[in-house]
């Protein structure tokens, strides 16, 4: 899980992100604790917590004094929505770049798209 040159406090916002997004952390479940988060990446604390601090400042996960952290009312959703900006930003945009230099219409992209991934999920029925 630990990715070379990428902070360590993100990876865990990621992770704990990533269990969000995909729905095995759902709205008001328990958040794993910084010290469950430390030690089954075998990590400092701290740095747990810096992760798990910034998802508090996101507005993902809210503390309930005393007993933990808890993911927050509307936070999939929310998140969600930035991963789509951010797939948009990294993968749509050069892609349409790329096919305005190519004199590609949206329709060509469209039938392009949907090409490939019938193939791929033709190849995804032999395997």
């Amino acid at each position: 899980m630990i990715e070379e040159g990428k902070p360590l406090f993100l990876q865990i916002a990621e992770s704990v992100e990533d269990a969000i997004v995909d729905g095995s952390l759902r709205e008001e479940d328990q958040a794993p604790s910084t010290n469950e988060l430390a030690a089954f990446h075998r990590i400092n604390p701290a740095t747990a917590a810096k992760g798990v601090n910034m998802l508090v400042d996101k507005g993902v996960l809210y503390k309930r004094r005393g007993v933990g952290m808890f993911v927050a009312p509307g936070a999939r959703e929310a998140l969600r929505n930035e991963r789509r900006s951010a797939f948009a930003d990294r993968f749509v945009e050069p892609l349409l770049a790329e096919a305005r230099r190519l004199g590609l219409g949206p329709d060509d992209i469209a039938r392009l798209i949907a090409d490939r991934a019938a193939g791929a999920l033709n190849e995804g029925d032999t395997k």
